[in-house]
């Protein structure tokens, strides 16, 4: 996209100099969980690996990436048993926290498929997941995103191990599980994870999730821990109300099927790079309960729900479970189960460009390692765009509106709730051919606009790639990119001319 802006941006030596930095702290804060030097310098060549324009992030490729004869060393860092895959995720979540927190973010719970062939792989089995859209060989995990208004990264990741592998000791001592891994399900795996972020004090005030986390156990440690959430469930669900003047009861689908025309809002769930992504949506009362039964920090009554979603296209109904201080207005419920979009769009970008889905590691170490490594690479990237695009000044925002008409705004989806929810697609084979990511490619502007706008002004800016700014900091030369930056940017245009190249602002 390119985007037009009268806020002031980072320069390319700014960023670069931001993204050397970056680099440099992430690899000082995982130096202590590798015991020899030579380990610890391999594991910064795994992490520039991720972070380099490689298609595939193989072991091979990665290798050739860092010069080195073969994969070996590639492969060490992930097949080692001296470093802690744990601590290193303990890592990634003080290092997103500490650069985007804030106290109204959304921890988003989500699945993801690693799709595979062979059945050596830990986990591995035939199991449904979104990747596919249909029950295929593949490996799940279960991941948490933070989302906050300063963007949104990975904290947390489980891999989810199947009943059929957790009664068969040999598998697990091939694939060197821990010994006092037992089964568990989703929701649990997903409990685990909230209550690790709870005890490493996350700031968030919402959770948001799909129909898998909706019902029971998340539900009761939520309000446990004081925390309110927007969860999907399931049409069948039932619910009843009490202490209310219109009295609701019955199935969601039933309770929905009921609804007047006047009970229907329509609302936005957050801004995509379409517009406003509208729905109708329907906000019902169930129960007001004292919060202090569950949690001796809260005080006051909090509101149990049931929120219905309506696609305006076909009246296709999504329901969720909702759990809220009493008063809470439906618009600041829609916009939390907006926020479910960082999650989906996370695994979309760290599997096209972060190789997520890349790990050649059959162990049960190997696949966290890996992951805990990629989770890395994508905070860091976060990172680097939050702070390279400061907060716009409050005086642009006073601009006329006359002079913001013809000026296109593209909302950043790093930062905002961009497309709706969706089941990221398997990457085609076609690797030449696929398509970028929305969040890093060089933005390009509408085919009329480029046509029949004029040239651009000095005050033009350019979202750059998350490829522009992956240059290792020994690399290349800042002159070599600057010629690269600047005919990507004219092609992007349309034009031959030289743009001057500012990263976006927000």
């Amino acid at each position: 996209m390119i985007r037009r802006s009268w806020a002031q941006a980072a320069s390319i030596e700014e960023t670069l100099a931001l993204w050397a930095a970056s680099l440099r702290e992430v690899k000082k804060r995982i130096r202590p969980l590798f015991g020899q030097e030579r380990v610890a310098r391999n594991a910064g060549l795994f992490l520039e690996g991720l972070l380099g324009d490689e298609q595939r992030k193989t072991g091979w490729m990665r290798a050739e990436a860092a010069g080195d004869p073969g994969p070996w060393r590639q492969q060490a860092i992930l097949g080692r048993r001296d470093w802690d895959a744990d601590a290193l995720r303990d890592i990634v979540r003080d290092y997103v926290i500490e650069h985007l927190a804030d106290d109204d973010a959304v921890l988003v719970l989500d699945e993801t498929g690693f799709l595979k062939q062979g059945k050596a792989s830990c986990g591995v089995g035939r199991q449904y997941t979104g990747s596919a859209g249909k029950i295929t060989n593949c490996q799940i995990g279960v991941f948490a995103t933070y989302a906050s208004r300063h963007g949104h990264a990975f904290i947390d990741r489980a891999l989810y191990l199947p009943k059929d592998w957790t009664d068969d000791p040999d598998r697990l001592e091939a694939t060197y599980v821990p010994t006092d891994t037992g089964f568990a399900t989703k929701p649990k795996l997903a409990t685990r994870t909230i209550a690790r972020a709870i005890a490493a004090s996350v700031p968030f005030k919402w959770v948001a999730a799909d129909t898998v986390y909706g019902v029971g156990d998340v539900e009761q440690q939520l309000r446990h821990a004081g925390k309110g959430y927007v969860l999907g469930v399931s049409s069948t669900h039932v619910f009843n109300s009490w202490g209310k003047r219109r009295s609701v009861s019955g199935t969601a689908a039933d309770i929905a099927s009921t609804r007047r025309s006047s009970d229907w809002k329509r609302l936005s769930a957050g801004d995509g790079t379409k517009g406003p992504r509208l729905h109708d949506w329907c906000y019902l009362e169930l129960a007001d309960l004292d919060a202090g039964q569950f949690n001796s920090a809260n005080d006051g009554l909090w509101t149990r729900g049931l929120l219905i979603r309506r696609r305006i296209a076909d009246g296709d109904l999504a329901f969720f479970t909702t759990w809220c201080p009493a008063g809470t207005a439906i618009e600041t419920l829609v916009a939390v189960e907006g926020h479910r979009w960082a999650i989906e769009d996370s695994f979309e970008t760290a599997k096209n460009e972060f190789g997520l889905d890349h790990n050649e590691s059959r162990s049960w170490h190997g696949w966290h390692r890996h992951v805990s490594m990629v989770m890395l690479a994508f905070a860091m990237m976060a990172v680097i765009r939050h702070h390279a695009n400061p907060p716009q000044s409050k005086k642009y925002n006073a601009e006329p509106r006359q002079k913001q008409n013809h000026r296109r705004l593209v909302i950043d989806p790093m930062v905002n709730p961009g497309n709706p929810p969706h089941r990221h697609q398997a990457r085609s084979k076609a690797y030449p051919t696929r398509p970028h990511h929305r969040m890093v490619t060089l933005a390009q502007s509408s085919p009329g606009d480029r046509s029949a706008s004029a040239p651009q002004s000095k005050t033009t800016t350019v979202m750059l790639a998350w490829r522009v700014v992956r240059v290792r900091a020994a690399g290349y030369l800042i002159s070599a990119l600057r010629s690269r930056l600047v005919a990507w940017a004219a092609l992007a245009r349309g034009r031959s001319a030289s743009p001057t190249c500012l990263l976006a602002s927000t």
